[in-house]
């Protein structure tokens, strides 16, 4: 009899892969910063998102995948709205204000935000190493957020801030809400059709913010149309594509790495090519926040249900997303 189950994948694709979902998704907290520098913030972001559901969805047609039902595509309709207008937006706005590295920081304590809803959701309390890890990583926000007594000048934003809390807490609901048959079974179309309500429903928030009335075509940079097509092209597609075949080939707890790993990168691009400061206050973040992530990661475990990677990020940069994506 023939062995039913896959080849193994080749050393190569699996570094490839992971190259992809730990470097393009750490690099669009800095592709946002350039793109939304002369082009029309909340729009442009919808609209990547917009166009890359669009992909997507026939993507995930053309491979035969069942249209939606019209409770799926409910669903998608408010995860889109937490996520996209509610999550990326958020991130959007607040990266006016302070270094993409410094707002990646903020964005990678979600997994913290998933322990934190899922145990109010369940009525009991994680346990003692992920209640470590939380307040360590709510150490690491009022490390950037804090006086400079002790770390000297350069406290962040904290009206930023606390608005990228919300919208981490945001996105995180919004994943946890997707569970279930809420959404479509196939990853690609779950996420094709949460990216065409989230991107359309932000493109109109610019819409009604009067971001095209103000805007000038004159004065978009080509910094910011590149930023803008490497976005769509590396952040959503590629990226998304390296992590849906992760998610089918290796383990979450391997996947996961990436929640602690796109800050790191998002860090050092930003003090590479956009020149942010890192500054002791932010080394000492980085180093906290990203040591707690790995913590609640490490020892939130399946009684948590907090970080696995199929539920932390639909296929969207980051998230998480990436996000948060």
């Amino acid at each position: 009899m023939s062995d039913p189950r896959p080849p193994a994948p080749s050393l190569g694709r699996l570094v490839a892969a992971f190259a992809a979902v730990y470097i393009l998704w750490g690099s669009t907290y800095l592709g946002i910063r350039f793109s939304i520098e002369t082009l029309p913030p909340f729009f442009t972001q919808g609209m990547r998102f917009f166009l890359a559901g669009v992909v997507m969805f026939a993507w995930a047609l053309l491979s035969g995948t069942p249209r939606p039902s019209r409770r799926e595509w409910g669903g998608a309709a408010v995860t889109g709205f937490l996520l996209f207008v509610c999550g990326s937006g958020g991130l959007v706005w607040a990266e006016h204000s302070i270094p993409s590295g410094v707002a990646a920081l903020v964005v990678a304590t979600e997994p913290m935000a998933f322990v934190l809803i899922e145990a109010m959701r369940r009525r009991r309390m994680p346990r003692g190493a992920v209640l470590a890890g939380i307040a360590l990583g709510s150490a690491g926000l009022a490390i950037l957020a804090g006086p400079g007594m002790v770390l000297g000048s350069g406290r962040f934003d904290l009206a930023a801030m606390a608005v990228l809390v919300v919208g981490t807490f945001c996105w995180a609901g919004g994943s946890l809400f997707s569970r279930g048959s809420r959404l479509p079974a196939s990853p690609v179309m779950a996420t094709a059709v949460t990216l065409l309500f989230g991107g359309g429903l932000l493109a109109l928030v610019g819409v009604a913010a009067g971001e095209l009335g103000r805007f000038d075509p004159a004065a978009v940079s080509a910094k910011s149309v590149v930023a803008t097509v490497y976005l769509f092209i590396f952040g959503s597609i590629v990226g998304f594509s390296a992590y849906v075949w992760l998610l089918r080939v290796t383990t979450a707890s391997r996947l996961s790495t990436y929640a602690y790993v796109n800050p790191i990168v998002a860090v050092f691009l930003g003090w590479a090519l956009a020149g942010e400061a890192l500054s002791p206050r932010v080394l000492l973040a980085s180093a906290v926040i990203v040591g707690a992530v790995a913590v609640v990661i490490r020892y939130g475990g399946e009684d948590e249900e907090t970080a696995a990677p199929e539920d932390a990020d639909l296929g969207c940069e980051r998230p998480v997303e990436t996000l948060h994506a």
